[in-house]
């Protein structure tokens, strides 16, 4: 017999990531009794019959043979699955098991008492965890003041980021942007996501590999070159890991950057209504203020959840990760698809390759709310509060906003969570050694997350 209903819809979302044998992994007899189950199979096609429409016959007059024709095998299959979740339910509630996941429920073959249905049920049960002990862990927490040189630094980034490309006829230099083809092969023979058409970006911003881009450079346009290049050791996908590929290159159009001036039309184009470049300086400080906050809590918050992970031994629920994983190569592959317009039959991902990630994930998850728990770190409304205020300044009308989040509960709810992760955070580090540590400016701001590409792709991210 197939695998019931309550594991069949979660298969394809747990096949593929491969794991190590769960200690958390238990074992159910379960019996059903073959009289009750064709009892109720019984009376719902009665229920049935009165309304079924059949051809040549009158609606709910159609014999029971009939009925149970067409419709019994699907009134049994509900009936046997809703008589094994309740009998499962009941089993795990009685041994007192918190359930990870979905179960795996099997008939067992060779049973010889007729009078029953006896399946097996193999399932997860969530851990006892018990938070580890931060006193002797070292966090290193990141200081940074902000002060004219860096409001000077932030302008000069923006007005890259207002940037207008010419197209010049000359051949390819660092920062200039490029329009072109180019087909990859390994060991002769192409690979999949390995070829694109009018691809656009910006020589030296580390969108592509390097030895990508270095073959590039002092083309022109309508200029072609085939050129060996090397994927990272360690790259996302990892059939390319550590590959030495192919691609021949045609380059269609070379553009170079035009910076705008920094006048008041420039601070017109960054919201200030009367261009005043003193006001916009103030504006940017402020921005920058709390940009600045946002990206030193996320690291410290790093820190502290490394932290929280090391001194926490925890065996982690198989079918949790397997889940993560797929959830995650979901997300990826639609980011794909708004980027890029491709469809995802089109996209060679695995789930496999988030598996790292997703155990990790889980992980903290399931040792967070543990600690959220035994120390009452839930959100309070005023914290709630204290947070959408600090995000609505940083728009024209702050009151809006506030009024936006407030309107609908979800919106509140991710708040909450945010509000939940920073009570962990502040946890942590009054029972950790904290540090604090200058960080430099230029290298804060230089963390970006770049996007996922298909593995072919020579972009320049790994790991």
């Amino acid at each position: 017999m197939e695998e019931t209903k309550l594991t069949e819809d979660n298969e394809a979302a747990q096949a593929g990531v491969a794991q190590a044998p769960s200690a958390l992994e238990r074992h159910l007899d379960l019996a059903l009794s073959a009289a009750d189950l064709e009892k109720e199979v019984g009376l719902r096609l009665k229920r049935i019959g009165k309304t079924l429409k059949v051809d040549g016959f009158r609606p709910g007059k159609a014999p029971e043979k009939i009925v149970r024709q067409q419709r019994g095998e699907q009134t049994r299959y509900e009936v046997l699955n809703e008589m094994l979740e309740k009998a499962f339910s009941g089993a795990v509630l009685a041994q007192n098991l918190r359930v990870a996941g979905y179960p795996k429920i099997s008939e067992k073959e060779g049973t010889e008492n007729p009078e029953n249905l006896e399946f097996s049920a193999v399932f997860e049960i969530f851990p006892d965890i018990k938070p580890g002990d931060l006193t002797d862990i070292e966090i290193k927490r990141p200081v940074l003041e902000i002060g004219q040189a860096e409001v000077d630094k932030t302008l000069e980034i923006l007005r890259r980021q207002r940037t207008r490309y010419d197209i010049v006829d000359r051949s390819v230099e660092m920062g200039d942007q490029v329009k072109l083809d180019f087909s990859g092969k390994k060991n002769g023979a192409p690979f999949p996501g390995g070829d694109s058409k009018d691809a656009v970006f910006i020589v030296g911003e580390g969108s592509m590999l390097p030895e990508f881009e270095k073959a590039i450079i002092g083309l022109k346009a309508g200029e072609t070159r085939s050129s060996e290049v090397t994927f990272p050791e360690k790259y996302f996908a990892k059939e390319l890991e550590g590959q030495t590929v192919t691609f021949d290159i045609d380059l269609k159009e070379v553009r170079q950057p035009v910076l705008p001036d920094l006048d008041d039309d420039f601070a017109k184009a960054l919201g200030i209504g009367d261009g005043d470049i003193g006001k916009m300086r103030a504006e940017i400080e402020a921005n920058l203020k709390r940009e600045v906050k946002k990206r030193l809590q996320e690291r410290v918050k790093e820190q502290v959840m490394d932290a929280i992970l090391k001194v926490t031994p925890i065996d982690i629920p198989n079918s949790l990760v397997e889940m993560e994983a797929h959830d995650l190569m979901r997300s990826a592959i639609e980011d794909l698809e708004r980027r890029g317009g491709v469809q995802a039959k089109d996209i060679p991902i695995r789930p496999e390759w988030f598996a790292d990630k997703a155990k990790r994930r889980v992980g903290l998850g399931l040792i967070l709310s543990e600690i959220i728990k035994s120390n009452d770190l839930k959100a309070t409304p005023a914290q709630v509060r204290a947070v959408v205020d600090e995000m609505a300044q940083g728009y024209e009308k702050p009151e809006e906003v506030v009024h936006w989040y407030y309107a609908e509960q979800k919106r509140l709810s991710d708040i909450e969570a945010t509000v939940v992760e920073g009570n962990v955070v502040t946890w942590a580090l009054d029972n950790a050694k904290v540090v604090d540590e200058s960080v430099d400016f230029d290298e804060l701001m230089g963390q970006k997350s770049r996007p996922f590409a298909a593995p072919g792709m020579p972009r320049g991210e790994t790991q």
